[in-house]
C-alpha cells in the first residue's frame, strides 16, 4: 500500500484503471486520467477518448472489462445507453463512474443521477475521496461477479475536486480481490447470439428466474476489502445513539457532514443512516432504532417532475407501516455551495421540521467538529504553494470555490492522521490575499476568526470594503513573503485600523453573504426572472433587489438597494470601472508585452472600444486572455470587467407613482446603456380597476425618443417577452421593459393570471408593443403593435408622432376600430348596431301577424341556447296571436328603471354553474336585485317567468337550492318590486319524460290565459331539422362561401355552423374574455378551430412543417395533438380559414370529415409490437378512409377552387351516405394486441389485428361503443363495444361500409342524443344489428379470434423498427405543441422536421412518435430530444397516463376545465402517490370540461368530468386494458375535496392491492364502485 496525494475524480480514475481493459471518457473528464498505466494483472490499458457519449460505447461483445468516467450533465443524454447497457449481455461487468453535480460551484447535485436511477444498473455511491478510490474498485469487483453494469457516483464539488492524501493498493492486493482466473472465468462466458427474440414479458420472467442477490455480493467484496484494507463499508450502516428518536438518513458528502457532528454529541439521541447501495436498495427498516420517531431525509437533488424527492420517496415506501415514523424531506447542496455543521446541527436540534424544507433555511446552531491539533486557512488568489504547502502535514484538505472567477482556497492541515469534515471553512486562523478582486478577498475574510491572521502582498492593493473587513475582524496585517509557508508569514506590517474601520463596503456590495430568504415573501417576479437566466445566463447582472426576497419584499436592512436609484447609481459605477480598466489595459499594451500577450490583449481591445462589436466578440476575446494564467497576473484587478454584463434594474409597479422624480426618470434621462424590467401586477379587467391605473412608464419613456420601450405579457406571448428582452440588451442606451403578470389574491395562478391578461390585452389596458429608436435611423418604423387594441393615451401619442398612420398602413387588415381605443365612439356605434338590429327584427315580428294587440317584453337568459329558442317560439306565438312584440336578451335590456313602463314581461331563463345566471344576463339580474320596493314604480307591470334546470344536476341534499335559482329568484324580486305575476312560475325540468317541455306545455296555455289570448292558431312553422338542413344544404354547400365573406361580423350562421363541421371547423369563442367583451359592447372574439383529417395520426416532415407555419400565420402559435390522432388549430379568424385549409390541402392532408355526422378520422396503434404490422394496419385504414369518404365536391369548391361556387349551382351524389348522411358521428379504430391505445371498446367500429407470424390474416370486429352522455339524463349513457365476431382482411372494408350503413338507415334522426350507434344497438338488439350487417357484407361472422390486451398506453421510449429504423415516443402533456420557458419542444420538433427523413405519428394519447429514424441518424436525433428536453420521460405513471380534453377557453360545452387544469390536479395527487410508493406505477386517469366524453373518461381507472366551474363528478373502476367501464363515486367535488377523498384510497390501495391488481379492479374489490358490465347499468350505483 502508498499514500498518493489527489482529488476524488483522479482516485476514482486511478482505481478504474485498476480493473478495466477499456476506459472511455471525454475531454471533460480527461483530467481524470493517470498516464500512461497498466492494469492490475500488468496488461496495458486502453484509453479512449471520444467526443460522442462516453456510454455508448461500452457495451462489447468479448466481456471486455470496459469503464467510463463521466460528469452527471451528460447523464440524461446517455438514458437511451444505459438501458442498453442494463438489458444487454455486452453491458456486463462495465463500470459508469460519474462526477454528480451541475454547472454552479454547488455543494453537490445528484439530480441527474437521480433521473436515470430506474436504468437498470447498480447504483453505489461514496462520500469522500477516500471512498471514491475503495468503492470505485468495489463497484468493478462486484460488476464482475455479478455480470451487471454497475453506475459509481460521488459529489462532483465536494468530493470530486477536493485533494487529500489517501491509501492505495498494490497490484498484489488488488489481484486478491480480483484474480486473472476470475477474469478469465468472467470473459469465457459465451453469448448466444442465436437465441429467439422474447417478449418483454418473457425477458422479464427469465431475468428473476436467473436473479441475482447483488446487495449480498455487493456486502461480500466489501467484506473481502476489509479483510485486505482494514477500512470496513457496509451497503448501508447506522451509526450513533442506540435509542435515537431523530435519524437522519443520507449519502455522499453531506452524510459525512452529519456524521461529525453526530460525533460530536455523543449524548443526543440522534442517528445516521448512511447508504452506499442506492439501487438496489435494501430494507432500511430493521437498521433503524425502534426509538426513532422522525426521519429526516437529506439529499442534494431536485426533481422537478414530482413533490418529493427521489430517496425520500424510497425511504417512504419502506417505512409505510411504521406510522409512527414521521419522515420530512431535506434538500441541500443543489444551490448552496456549502453545507455547514452548523446547519446540520440546527436541524438535529429542532423540534419541528416542514415535510419539505432546505437545510440553508434552518437556523443555524454552533458545534465544533474541528480537532484542536487541526489548522485552518483560506488563500484568495492562485498560489503554486497550496498544494505542497498542505502535502507536508500528515493529514489535509484543500478545497477551491470560485468568487467572481477568483479562486478561494479552504485548507485544513494536521500534523496528525485525522478526518476532516467536508465543508467550508467557517473559523480560519490565517487568510491569505493574493488577489486584487475585492469579491474574493471578502468572502474571504469573512471566513477569519476574530483576531486572526491577514496576510497581504501590499496594502494599496486593498479597496476600502477589504480594509473595512479587516478591521472588523480586528486581525493581525502581515505582509507575504513568498520563501515562508502560509503559517510562517510574520512580518506584521502596522495599519490604521481606526480609519479603515470608518471606510465604506460599496465597493463589495453584492459579494456580502445574504441574510436569510424572508419566506413568506411572495416571488411574484419569478417567470420572467426566470426568462432573464434563460435568455442572457451568466451574462445576467441584476443590480438592485440587492439581499431582497422579491422586489415587492425589499431587504428589511437596506430597503434603498431595490430602489431604481441604488442601481442606477451601481451600474454608473461600474461604467466608470470599466472605462478605468479599459484605460489601464491600454496602457499595459503600450508599455510592451510578449508577442502573444499582446496579440490576444490588443484583440480584446479593439472589440471592447468598438461600438459594431458584438457581445459575443468580446466575451470570447475575455476568454482567450483568461486562459493565459501569466497575462492575466499582469493585468488590474476586477477580470470580470473583461466581460459586458447584461445590466437589469428589476422593479415593481411601484416605480410608476411620481415619475418626474424618481429614479426612472434619471434612468431615462441620463441615457446610458441600463435595462429595466418593470412588472405590474394589477388587475384591468374591469373598467373600476383600470380608472385606478398608475402612470405608464411607456409612454413617459417614448416621449424622450431615445429609449427603447417594450409592452409584454408572458401569458399573452412568450417569444414577444424573450424578443423585448433580447431587443433590449442589443439597444445601446436605456431600455424600459414593461412585464405583465397580474396577480389575484396576491400570488400568481397560473389560469387565472392567464384569463386576467386575456382579458386585458384584449381590452386594450395592456397594450402588447415595442418601440425601437434603433430602426429609425436604418429608415424603418420603431413602433410595431403586437395587440389588436390600444389605450387611447398611446393612440394619442402615435398620432401626434406620425406612427399611427403608418402601422395601419404596414396591417391593411387591421380594422381601425379594434385599433382604437375602447373610449372611442365604437361603443356607441356599436350599441346603435345592436338597438337597430333588435328594432328591425320587431318590425318583422309585428309584419307577420299584422299585430295590433297589447305589447309584450319577451327576455331570455340563455348559455346553451335552450332557453333563447324558447323565447323565440314564445316571441313568434306571441306575433302570430296580434300581440307587439319585442325580444331581446336580458343583458341587452339596457334601462331597468323602462320595465316601469311595460305592460306585459315574459322571461325566459336558464341555470348555469351552482345555480348562476347565465352570461347573458348577469347584469341585468344585478341592477334588479339592486332595488329595494318603492326604488322603482313596476305596479303596472304583468309578468311571467319560465325556469330551466335539471333536478338531478346537484344531487346533494344541501345543493337541491341550485335547482332553477335564476328563475325563483327572479319571479320573487319582481313580485316584492309590486310587479303582477300573471302565471305562477314555471319550472321546466331535464329529468322529466321530455325534458323541459313537459313543464312548458302546461305552463305555456296558462300564460297566454292570463294574457287574454286564445291557444290556438298561427303556429310557427315546424322545427329545421339537421337532416332537413343536410339535404337544404346541397351535398353541405348551404351558403357557407357567401358567409365567409361577411366582414360585419366574426361569426358565420348557426345552419353554416353545423355544415362547417363536415368540413373540419368548429366556430368557437374565446370564453376567458366573453363576459369582457359583453361589457364593452362587443361581440364574442369569435373565432374557428380546424382539425385535420390523417388516418393513424401519420404525418411527413413537410406536413408537419406546414402546421407549424400555419399555427404562427395563423392560429394561436399552437398545435395540439387531439385524443383521436390528429392535428388541430385553434383561434383561426374566420377571413383566415380558407388560407388555412388551402394550406393543409396543399401539405396534402384535409380537413374533409374530420367532424361531422361522417366517418371521422381513423385511428390506428402508431407502434406494434411485431413491426411489420403496422405498415398493413396503415395501409388498411387509409384504404377504408378513402372508401367512406363524403365524394361531395363542395369541399373543394368552398376552399380550394379559385371561383366559389354556392347554392344549387352544382348537384352531387352520395353513393354511401346519401343527402343526409349520418344521423350523428361515426369512429372508427384500429388496434394491434397487446396494445389497445387506441380505446378499442368506446368506439362506433373497431378491428382488431389478428397476427399470423408477420402477417394480419384478419381483424375481430366490435361495435357500438361510445362515450358521449349527460350530466342527470340516465337516457344517455356511455357503452362499452361488443363484440361481433372475427372477418379475414381482404373483407374488412366491405365490412366496415356495412356496419356503417346499417347505422345510417336504423339510427335514430328524430331525437340527436339517441342517435349514436351504440343506441341503435340497444334499441334493436346486437343479434339483429348483427344479421344485417352480415346480410349488407355478404359475410358470416366467425367466432371471434383469440387476442390479448395488456393495457391502454402508449409505448414511450425507444423502439425498433423493420429496416434498422427506430421510434422515439416522447411525452407531450395533454398534446399542447407549444414552447415553454422550460419546454421548447415546438421549436424542438420544427427543427427535427427541417433533416427528420422518417415520419411522425400522433398517438390516441396525444403523444407524439417520431418514427422509422435510420440507424444512421439515431444518434444525431437522440442528440437532438436531449437538447430540447423532448427525451425526458421522468414522470410520474399517473402523468405518463393521464389525458385531458381541450375544454376552456375555446370549447363551447365545457362546463369546467380541463386541459389547463389536469397538470396542476395530477400534481397534488402526485404527493400522495409517491408517499405510497407507488410513483412508476400506472394509473389511467382522464379528465374532460364536459360529460361528451372526448378524452374518453368513462373507460379510465379515475376520472374527473366537469360538471360547473371547479367541480367534477369523479368515476372509478375503468379497466386496465380500457376494457371495461368506470362509475360514479362522488359528484360534484371540488379540488379540497378531490384531494381529502382520492388521496386515502390511493394510500390504502398501496398496502392492500394484490400482487400486479391494477388499481380499477381494486376499487371494485374494495367496495368503492360497483363494476360496470354494460352501458345500461352505468348508472346504476
Amino acid at each position: 500500500m502508498s499514500t498518493q496525494y489527489l482529488n476524488g475524480e483522479q482516485a476514482c480514475a486511478l482505481a478504474a484503471q485498476h480493473y478495466s481493459d477499456r476506459l472511455v471518457y471525454s475531454p471533460a473528464t480527461a483530467s481524470w486520467i493517470h498516464q500512461p498505466v497498466a492494469n492490475a494483472w500488468g496488461q496495458a490499458v486502453q484509453n479512449q477518448s471520444t467526443q460522442s457519449q462516453p456510454v455508448s460505447l461500452l457495451p462489447n461483445k468479448n466481456r471486455q472489462l470496459s469503464s467510463a468516467l463521466v460528469s452527471s450533465t451528460s447523464l440524461l443524454a446517455a438514458i437511451p445507453y444505459l438501458y442498453k447497457l442494463a438489458r444487454d449481455d455486452q453491458g456486463a461487468g462495465s463500470v459508469v463512474h460519474v462526477s454528480a453535480g451541475n454547472d454552479k460551484d454547488v455543494f453537490a447535485d445528484f439530480s441527474d443521477v437521480m433521473a436515470v436511477r430506474h436504468s437498470g444498473l447498480v447504483l453505489l455511491t461514496s462520500s469522500s475521496v477516500q471512498e471514491a478510490y475503495d468503492l470505485a474498485l468495489v463497484a468493478h469487483v462486484a460488476a464482475v461477479r455479478t455480470s451487471k453494469p454497475f453506475l459509481h457516483f460521488f459529489d462532483s464539488s465536494r468530493v470530486a475536486q477536493e485533494y487529500t492524501s489517501i491509501t492505495t493498493l498494490a497490484d498484489d492486493v488488488l489481484t486478491q480481490l480480483l484474480s486473472a482466473e476470475d477474469v478469465a472465468a468472467f470473459k469465457s462466458v459465451e453469448q448466444d447470439d442465436t437465441k429467439p427474440a422474447l417478449t418483454a414479458y418473457l425477458k422479464y420472467q427469465q431475468q428473476n428466474a436467473n436473479a441475482v442477490d447483488v446487495t449480498a455480493v455487493v456486502q461480500q467484496v466489501m467484506d473481502q476489502f476489509a479483510q485486505l484494507t482494514g477500512r470496513q463499508y457496509s451497503t448501508a450502516a447506522y451509526t450513533g445513539h442506540k435509542d435515537a428518536d431523530k435519524v437522519v438518513v443520507a449519502m455522499g458528502a453531506g452524510a459525512n457532514v452529519v456524521s461529525h457532528v453526530i460525533q460530536a454529541l455523543p449524548d443526543a439521541k440522534v442517528g445516521l443512516l448512511k447508504i452506499h447501495l442506492y439501487r438496489p436498495l435494501e430494507d432500511l427498516v430493521a437498521l433503524v432504532p425502534a426509538s426513532a420517531k422522525q426521519l429526516v431525509v437529506l439529499e442534494p437533488s431536485q426533481d422537478q417532475t414530482s413533490t418529493y424527492n427521489p430517496l425520500f420517496l424510497d425511504v417512504s415506501a419502506g417505512f409505510l407501516e411504521k406510522e409512527q415514523v414521521d419522515l420530512v424531506s431535506g434538500l441541500y447542496g443543489v444551490t448552496g455551495a456549502d453545507v455547514s455543521p452548523a446547519s446540520i446541527h440546527g436541524l438535529l436540534s429542532s423540534i419541528t421540521l416542514d415535510r419539505r424544507f432546505e437545510v440553508a433555511a434552518v437556523k443555524p446552531v454552533a458545534v465544533d467538529v474541528v480537532p484542536a491539533h487541526a489548522q485552518q486557512l483560506v488563500v484568495a488568489g492562485a498560489s503554486d504553494q497550496i498544494h505542497g504547502f498542505a502535502q507536508s502535514f500528515a493529514s489535509q484538505q484543500v478545497y477551491t470555490t470560485h468568487v467572481h472567477g477568483q479562486p478561494v482556497t479552504h485548507i485544513r492541515v494536521s500534523s496528525q492522521p485525522t478526518t476532516f469534515v467536508p465543508s467550508l471553512v467557517a473559523d480560519a486562523q490565517t487568510v491569505v490575499l493574493l488577489t486584487n478582486s475585492p469579491a474574493a478577498s471578502f468572502d474571504a475574510l469573512q471566513r477569519l476568526s476574530q483576531g486572526g491572521k491577514v496576510v497581504i502582498t501590499s496594502e494599496s492593493a486593498l479597496s476600502n470594503g477589504v480594509k473595512r473587513a479587516i478591521a472588523d475582524k480586528k486581525a493581525t496585517v502581515v505582509e507575504y513573503q513568498a520563501k515562508a509557508t502560509f503559517l510562517e508569514q510574520e512580518q506584521v506590517i502596522v495599519v490604521p485600523v481606526s480609519e479603515w474601520a470608518n471606510l465604506s463596503i460599496e465597493d463589495v456590495p453584492q459579494e456580502q453573504p445574504a441574510p436569510a430568504v424572508q419566506q413568506d415573501a411572495p416571488r411574484l417576479e419569478t417567470p420572467y426572472l426566470g426568462l432573464l437566466n434563460q435568455v442572457f445566463g451568466d451574462r445576467l447582472d441584476i443590480v438592485n433587489a440587492v439581499n431582497s426576497s422579491s422586489v415587492w419584499s425589499p431587504s428589511a436592512t437596506n430597503p434603498e438597494r431595490a430602489s431604481p436609484e441604488y442601481g442606477y447609481g451601481k451600474v454608473l459605477h461600474k461604467i466608470q470601472q470599466r472605462g478605468r480598466f479599459i484605460d489601464q489595459v491600454e496602457a499595459l499594451i503600450k508599455n510592451g508585452l510578449p508577442a502573444d500577450d499582446q496579440k490576444l490583449l490588443s484583440q480584446w481591445l479593439l472589440l471592447a472600444k468598438s461600438p459594431s462589436a458584438t457581445v459575443k466578440q468580446i466575451n470570447d476575446a475575455a476568454n482567450a486572455v483568461l486562459a493565459k494564467p501569466e497575462l492575466v497576473k499582469l493585468l488590474p484587478g476586477h477580470h470580470d470587467l473583461l466581460f459586458v454584463k447584461s445590466n437589469w434594474l428589476l422593479g415593481s409597479d411601484s416605480w410608476a407613482v411620481d415619475l418626474g422624480q424618481s429614479g426612472v426618470h434619471h434612468v431615462i434621462t441620463g441615457g446610458d446603456n441600463i435595462n429595466m424590467l418593470v412588472i405590474d401586477t394589477q388587475v384591468y379587467s374591469s373598467e373600476e380597476e383600470r380608472e385606478l391605473r398608475k402612470k405608464d412608464i411607456g409612454l413617459y419613456a417614448m416621449n424622450f425618443g431615445n429609449v427603447y420601450v417594450a409592452s409584454v405579457a408572458i401569458y399573452a406571448s412568450y417569444t414577444g417577452v424573450l424578443h423585448a428582452l433580447m431587443e433590449a440588451d442589443a439597444y445601446p442606451g436605456p431600455s424600459i421593459v414593461l412585464a405583465y403578470l397580474p396577480a389575484v389574491d396576491n400570488k400568481i395562478d397560473s389560469i387565472a393570471s392567464l384569463k386576467e391578461t386575456k382579458i386585458s390585452v384584449d381590452n386594450g389596458a395592456w397594450p402588447l408593443y415595442r418601440w425601437n429608436p434603433a430602426l429609425e435611423a436604418q429608415g424603418k418604423e420603431p413602433f410595431s403593435l403586437d395587440s389588436q387594441r390600444v389605450k387611447r393615451e398611446l393612440e394619442a401619442f402615435l398620432k401626434r408622432e406620425n406612427h399611427f398612420t403608418q402601422i395601419v398602413a404596414q396591417h391593411p387588415d387591421l380594422d381601425r376600430l379594434l385599433v382604437s381605443s375602447l373610449e372611442t365612439d365604437f361603443q356607441k356605434r356599436h350599441a346603435e348596431l345592436k338597438r337597430k338590429a333588435r328594432d328591425d327584427y320587431e318590425k318583422l315580428l309585428s309584419g307577420l301577424g299584422g299585430a295590433n294587440g297589447p305589447p309584450l317584453l319577451v327576455l331570455f337568459g340563455s348559455d346553451n341556447g335552450n332557453a333563447e329558442g324558447v323565447a323565440k317560439k314564445i316571441a313568434t306565438r306571441a306575433t302570430s296571436r296580434g300581440l307587439q312584440v319585442k325580444l331581446m336578451a336580458m343583458d341587452d335590456y339596457e334601462d331597468i328603471q323602462e320595465l316601469g313602463n311595460e305592460a306585459n314581461l315574459v322571461l325566459v331563463v336558464s341555470t348555469a354553474g351552482q345555480g348562476e345566471l347565465p352570461s347573458n344576463g348577469r347584469e341585468f339580474w344585478k341592477a334588479l336585485n339592486g332595488f329595494n320596493p318603492g326604488d322603482i314604480q313596476l305596479s303596472e307591470l304583468n309578468f311571467a317567468v319560465f325556469g330551466m334546470g335539471d333536478s338531478h344536476y346537484w344531487p346533494r341534499e344541501e345543493d337541491a337550492m341550485f335547482y332553477n335559482r335564476p328563475g325563483k329568484l327572479i319571479d320573487a324580486k319582481l313580485s316584492v318590486l309590486g310587479a303582477n305575476r300573471l302565471v305562477e312560475l314555471g319550472l321546466g325540468d331535464d329529468q322529466d319524460a321530455d325534458g323541459f317541455e313537459t313543464a312548458l306545455s302546461a305552463w305555456e296555455p296558462d300564460m297566454w290565459k292570463s294574457l287574454g289570448v286564445k291557444d290556438v292558431g298561427g303556429e310557427e312553422e315546424p322545427k329545421l331539422t339537421d337532416d332537413q338542413m343536410k339535404i337544404d344544404s346541397n351535398y353541405l354547400r348551404g351558403t357557407i362561401a357567401q358567409d365567409l365573406l361577411d366582414e360585419s361580423t366574426g361569426a358565420i350562421s348557426e345552419i353554416n355552423g353545423k355544415l362547417l363541421k363536415f368540413h373540419g371547423s368548429y366556430g368557437q369563442d374565446d370564453r376567458d374574455i366573453r363576459e369582457e367583451r359583453k361589457k364593452q359592447g362587443l361581440e364574442k372574439a369569435f373565432s374557428f378551430m380546424i382539425r385535420v383529417r390523417m388516418p393513424g395520426g401519420v404525418s411527413t416532415p413537410e406536413q408537419w412543417l406546414v402546421m407549424d407555419e400555419l399555427a404562427d400565420q395563423y392560429a394561436n402559435g399552437a398545435i395540439k395533438l387531439t385524443t383521436r390522432q390528429a392535428f388541430q388549430l385553434h383561434g383561426i379568424l374566420k377571413k383566415n380559414l380558407r388560407s388555412t385549409i388551402r394550406g393543409i390541402n396543399h401539405s396534402l392532408l384535409s380537413t374533409l370529415a374530420a367532424c361531422g355526422d361522417v366517418n371521422r378520422n381513423i385511428m390506428v396503434t402508431p407502434v406494434t409490437e411485431i413491426p411489420e404490422v403496422h405498415a398493413q394496419v396503415q395501409e388498411f385504414s387509409d384504404k377504408m378512409m378513402l372508401h367512406l369518404a363524403p365524394q361531395t365536391t363542395a369541399y373543394h369548391e368552398i376552399w380550394l377552387a379559385d371561383d366559389l361556387v354556392a347554392g344549387h349551382a352544382v348537384q352531387d351524389h352520395e353513393p354511401i351516405y346519401g343527402p343526409t348522411y349520418l344521423p350523428r358521428k361515426f369512429k372508427i379504430v384500429v388496434a394491434v394486441p397487446p396494445n389497445n391505445d387506441v380505446d378499442i371498446y368506446a368506439h362506433d367500429l373497431g378491428f382488431i389485428a389478428i397476427v399470423e407470424g408477420k402477417q394480419v390474416v384478419g381483424y375481430n370486429v366490435t361495435v357500438g361503443g361510445g362515450m358521449g352522455m349527460t350530466h342527470g339524463n340516465k337516457k344517455t349513457y356511455p357503452r362499452p363495444a361488443s363484440m361481433l365476431g372475427y372477418v379475414p382482411a381482404d373483407l374488412a372494408i366491405k365490412v366496415s361500409e356495412a356496419v356503417m350503413t346499417t347505422q345510417r338507415d336504423y339510427g335514430c334522426r328524430t331525437n340527436r342524443k339517441h342517435a349514436r350507434f351504440k343506441y341503435t344497438i340497444d334499441d334493436h338488439g346486437l343479434d339483429f344489428i348483427k344479421g344485417e350487417i352480415e346480410k349488407r357484407s355478404g359475410y358470416t361472422f366467425a367466432p371471434a379470434r383469440a387476442f390479448e390486451f395488456k393495457d391502454n398506453a402508449d409505448r414511450y421510449g425507444w423502439t425498433k423498427g423493420v429496416d434498422d429504423k427506430w421510434h422515439f415516443c416522447m411525452f407531450i402533456e395533454n398534446g399542447k405543441v407549444k414552447d415553454f420557458p422550460d419546454f421548447p419542444v415546438r421549436t424542438g420538433l420544427r427543427e427535427l422536421a427541417k433533416w427528420h427523413k422518417g415520419e411522425f405519428r400522433l398517438s390516441p394519447n396525444q403523444h407524439l412518435v417520431i418514427a422509422n429514424v435510420p440507424e444512421a441518424d439515431l444518434e444525431k436525433t437522440k442528440l437532438h430530444l436531449a437538447k430540447y428536453k423532448m427525451d425526458n420521460l421522468a414522470f410520474s405513471g399517473l402523468r405518463l397516463n393521464a389525458m385531458a380534453c381541450v375544454a376552456l377557453p375555446t370549447c363551447g360545452l365545457a362546463m369546467a376545465e380541463s386541459e389547463r387544469y389536469l397538470p396542476t390536479l395530477v400534481g397534488h395527487l402526485e404527493q400522495a402517490i409517491e408517499e405510497a410508493g407507488l410513483r412508476d406505477d400506472a394509473i389511467t386517469i382522464r379528465m374532460t370540461g364536459c360529460p361528451n366524453g372526448c378524452a374518453r373518461p368513462y373507460l379510465a381507472e379515475l376520472a374527473f368530468v366537469g360538471k360547473a366551474p371547479g367541480a367534477y363528478n369523479v368515476y372509478l373502476g375503468g379497466g386496465h386494458q380500457g376494457e371495461r367501464l368506470n362509475k360514479l363515486f362522488k359528484e360534484s367535488l371540488r379540488e379540497d375535496e378531490i384531494l381529502a377523498t382520492i388521496k386515502p384510497i390511493i394510500k390504502q390501495y398501496a398496502l392492500e392491492r394484490q400482487q400486479g391488481e391494477p388499481f380499477g379492479d381494486w376499487v371494485i374489490r374494495a367496495g368503492y364502485v360497483k363494476k360496470t358490465i354494460t352501458g345500461l347499468d352505468f348508472h346504476d350505483l
